[in-house]
This record gives C-alpha cells, sequence and structure tokens, in this order.
C-alpha cells in the first residue's frame, strides 16, 4: 500500500519498474505501511505482512515468503475496513483492492505489494506499462542499474525522489542519454504526511476523482520539466 508521494511519482511517470531482484529490507517499506486513520488525527499503525526468508539476509524481493498468507489476508483487510470503513469512498477503493486479496494466493510478498500499487494507480486512471528488473539487463551498481532499466524501456528521464538525489550518479545517465528529473511534491495538505503514510487515507478521505486530479497537475508539471531536459 505505497505512500502518496511514491504512488504520485508512479502516477507521473510512462513506465514502472518494479525492482524484484535486490535483496529484501525488513525494515523498508517493501512489505508494510503506515496507516493513518481517516480524519488524519488519530495514531498512525503499521500494516506489515509477516514475512520468511528462504537465504536469510541475502534473500531477494521475489523469493521473499509470506508467513501465514490466509491470515495475513484476512488481516490486512479487516484493519483497512476498520481505518476507512466508513467513509463514502471506501466501497470504490475496496472494490479497487480485490486483486491484491487474490495476490496473497501466491504466497509470496512482490506479488502483493505490485498487486496494491497496481490497483491505487488504475484506481486513479495511469495508463502507463509495468516492467520487472529481473526481466531486463542492467549492471549491479546502484545508479548504474537504474540508468540501465530506465534505458532499457526507451524512457528519456527518470524520475528521481528526495532520497535518492541525495546518493544518485547522474554520470550512468548523462552517458546513456537519460536526464534525471527530481520528483518533487507539495509539503502541505493532503500531501502534509505524504511521504510517512499510504495513500489509502487521502483516496478514503478525499476520493479517487479528486485525489486524481491532484495526481494530474503534478505529473504535468514534471512532465514539463522533463521535456526542457
Amino acid at each position: 500500500m505505497p505512500r502518496l508521494t511514491t504512488l504520485a511519482k508512479l502516477f507521473a511517470s510512462d513506465h514502472w519498474i518494479v525492482l524484484d531482484d535486490v535483496q529484501f529490507a525488513r525494515r523498508d517499506y517493501q512489505h508494510r505501511a503506515r496507516i493513518a486513520t481517516l480524519d488524519g488525527l488519530g495514531p498512525n499503525r503499521w500494516l506489515t505482512i509477516p514475512t520468511h526468508r528462504p537465504s536469510g539476509r541475502a534473500t531477494l524481493i521475489r523469493d521473499t515468503l509470506i508467513a501465514d498468507p490466509a491470515t495475513a489476508r484476512r488481516r490486512a483487510s479487516s484493519i483497512l475496513r476498520q481505518q476507512y470503513g466508513p467513509s463514502p469512498h471506501w466501497p470504490a477503493v475496496d472494490r479497487a483492492l480485490q486483486p491484491v486479496w487474490n495476490a496473497f494466493d501466491t504466497g509470496r510478498v512482490a506479488p502483493v505489494a505490485t498487486a496494491s500499487t497496481r490497483a491505487l494507480l488504475e484506481l486513479l486512471g495511469w495508463r502507463g506499462q509495468i516492467f520487472t528488473s529481473s526481466a531486463l539487463r542492467a549492471r549491479t551498481g546502484r545508479s548504474e542499474r537504474l540508468a540501465d532499466l530506465a534505458d532499457a524501456t526507451g524512457a528519456r528521464a527518470y524520475l528521481c525522489g528526495t532520497g535518492g538525489m541525495t546518493y544518485l550518479d547522474h554520470a550512468p545517465f548523462t552517458e546513456l542519454g537519460v536526464a534525471v528529473v527530481p520528483f518533487l511534491s507539495p509539503a502541505t495538505g493532503m500531501w502534509a504526511s505524504g511521504r510517512q503514510v499510504s495513500a489509502l487515507r487521502a483516496l478514503a478521505f478525499r476520493g479517487p476523482d479528486a485525489v486524481g486530479a491532484r495526481f494530474r497537475a503534478l505529473a504535468f508539471a514534471h512532465d514539463a520539466l522533463g521535456c526542457a531536459a
């Protein structure tokens, strides 16, 4: 259940590459999300999928297993229904999430994480393409990998979040003719906690149409930056 700023960055992109062949990070957002209350006033809570790493710390994201898929599915759906069920927008969000619950049957974390992000993107009307990094050729260096993956899809610009801009080496992108465009989102209104909590709160509180309008405006601004670069 991606964070609001993450979802907005993907919405502004033509291609989303799921990075499935790197090491699973237990303390990251790959198997968990912060869920805010509907009114945004109560404490946030973690929605976490219990995991099993067959190869220990070396386990890749695509190989990470759900410890108890049936229980994890019931718990996740129950928590979201409790948090957002009272919203008039919940039925639309709930319908969009049905593929997520089906993905638990795979027993793996990656399909669930991918399905949850894809479901919310499609709810907002995104029409881009999705790739997996394991199906594309790329070097192993952090920046080199990202540059190669962007180039493999024919992209001419790479949208980079504020965190990535602190470590990204622009040289591999420059060599391939791929511009690095910083992705910046507002810091007020619905965006105030957008880097911490799942986008589900904004969707349930404001509705897909209102959130989609804001996403489209932000995407247009970054598209202009990409063309300028």
